[in-house]
């Protein structure tokens, strides 16, 4: 019988300060305690994160949501097995934060170090949710990142696509700035969409004529501007109408990219592994109905099972961050004190790296 883990998992690759408590094993865990302190405040007059602000507010907090997620969890320092940290990719302010917090402790404390890939804490998360197996098609689909990966194991990651420019959220995100909504701009334009009609303009759908699993989300933030400046020259200003219509045919945008390309991964991913049986979605962008709708569709038509975890989990956690150093654990591997930060890291090591550089970020 393997042995069971309890890892202390710290996270702060952008703008959520968050530490958590996992126990078990790679196929059969639980969350003992999921902490995250929020900086939705603190970058909202600036429209978007700011990179020297989340660094600021992660070294004031990291420690005490370390503290708390040990206190929810009902253990002691001494009770844990190993610190897993998130170690890139991300903003690097305030990735350092998290890599120094986890380096102190496991030096005072005398418990291993695991460094963790961001993405691979998303892209694990199924498992720890819903428990599935490998191998599966998932797509990654944040404020930073968008690609479709062939997971087939912990550490094995094809990637099959992504954006060649901005991510789905930090478009959600310029959007809802465009239009004069509150950040974050997902659940801002989700919201306002619900009372508008997505045909009411005719936006673009990018590089759906390819049939590859390649995205673009730069083309469309731009035209939703220009439709935006219209409905301003005609109407003297934006009426409430105009910015529910404009949202909505964004979302409508979105949505029929993502689906489009989901069903060409999934093509792609039987084409390397017929035993591809699901597609799972995690990551911020995750959390929009409108998206998780389509893709139960598009599953629904290839006969894939469709996994999505609860959205507390799709965004930013440590209880990811934990599992996926559970499984580094369960395979022998930590790390010592010379572990860097990485502001860049892809999954896939094989394939070149994808086109594009946002705000959040290079995608990977």
């Amino acid at each position: 019988m393997p042995p069971n883990f309890t890892i202390l998992g710290i996270e702060s690759s952008c703008d959520d300060t968050a530490a958590a408590v996992v126990r078990g094993q790679p196929t059969d865990s639980e969350i003992l305690s999921n902490v995250v302190f929020t900086q939705t405040d603190a970058h909202a007059a600036f429209g978007g994160v700011v990179p020297e602000i989340a660094a600021r507010a992660h070294a004031e907090k990291i420690d005490i949501v370390a503290e708390q997620a040990l206190d929810n969890a009902k253990i002691r320092f001494g009770d844990i097995d190993a610190i897993a940290v998130t170690a890139g990719p991300g903003l690097i302010g305030g990735v350092l934060s998290g890599v120094m917090c986890a380096k102190g402790l496991s030096a005072a404390i005398g418990k291993p170090l695991i460094g963790v890939n961001h993405l691979a804490g998303h892209a694990l998360t199924p498992q720890l949710t819903d428990g599935i197996r490998f191998p599966y098609l998932m797509l990654l689909v944040s404020g930073g990142h968008c690609q479709f990966l062939l997971v087939e194991g912990p550490d094995r990651y094809t990637r099959l696509g992504g954006t060649i420019d901005d991510a789905p959220g930090e478009a959600f995100d310029k959007t809802a700035r465009i239009l004069g909504l509150p950040q974050p701009g997902g659940p801002s334009v989700e919201d306002a969409a619900k009372t508008g009609n997505p045909a009411a303009y005719a936006l673009p759908r990018p590089l759906l004529n390819r049939d590859d699993c390649n995205m673009s989300f730069s083309g469309l933030k731009t035209a939703i501007l220009r439709a935006r400046d219209e409905v301003v020259k005609d109407h003297g200003g934006l009426p409430r109408q105009s910015q529910a219509d404009l949202c909505a045919s964004f979302q409508a945008a979105v949505v029929d990219v993502l689906a489009n390309k989901s069903r060409c991964a999934l093509r792609a991913a039987r084409e390397i592994n017929l035993n591809v049986r699901t597609l799972a979605v995690a990551g911020g962008v995750a959390a929009n109905a409108s998206i998780r709708t389509a893709l139960e569709a598009v599953c629904a038509e290839a006969e894939t099972d469709f996994v999505a975890p609860p959205l507390a989990l799709c965004t930013d956690n440590a209880a990811m961050i934990a599992f996926a150093g559970l499984h580094r654990m369960a395979a022998g591997h930590t790390d010592d004190l010379s572990l860097s930060a990485r502001p860049r890291w892809p999954l896939d090591q094989k394939s070149p790296t994808m086109l594009g550089s946002g705000k959040k970020g290079a995608k990977a």
